[in-house]
């Protein structure tokens, strides 16, 4: 079939869509899904690539693409629900504690009303 096709070499999803006087005298549509396919938003017109053959069968096809860093293959920038977990810093534990301003000195500087 031609998804598998698709799917072997790369793409992250695909859909064919046949339409047309398959089998009798009534047209009809199939459709024809694997993997994942984003259908709505700035991504779909990115991440997704379409061609249409007009005929007696009329054949749409759309392919997702993969994320590609370089932008050779695929678009630059990432979907938007892709997260990114990193790795936490390294926080400097010290075991003395840090310098508390003298109460003394805070009240000069803040004298209380009574």
């Amino acid at each position: 079939m031609v998804s598998r096709f698709f799917m072997e070499n790369g793409a992250k999803g695909c859909e064919v869509i046949v339409s047309g006087k398959l089998r009798a005298a009534r047209a009809k549509s199939m459709k024809f899904k694997d993997g994942y396919m984003v259908s709505s938003g700035q991504p779909t017109k990115e991440y997704t690539d379409s061609a249409v053959r007009h005929g007696v069968l009329g054949i749409k096809v759309k392919v997702m693409l993969y994320w590609d860093p370089k932008g050779v293959l695929g678009p630059k920038t990432p979907l938007p629900d892709v997260v990114i977990i990193h790795a936490p810093k390294e926080e400097d534990v010290s075991s003395a504690p840090a310098q508390v301003a003298a109460p003394a000195a805070f009240y000069q500087k803040h004298p209380s009303q009574p």
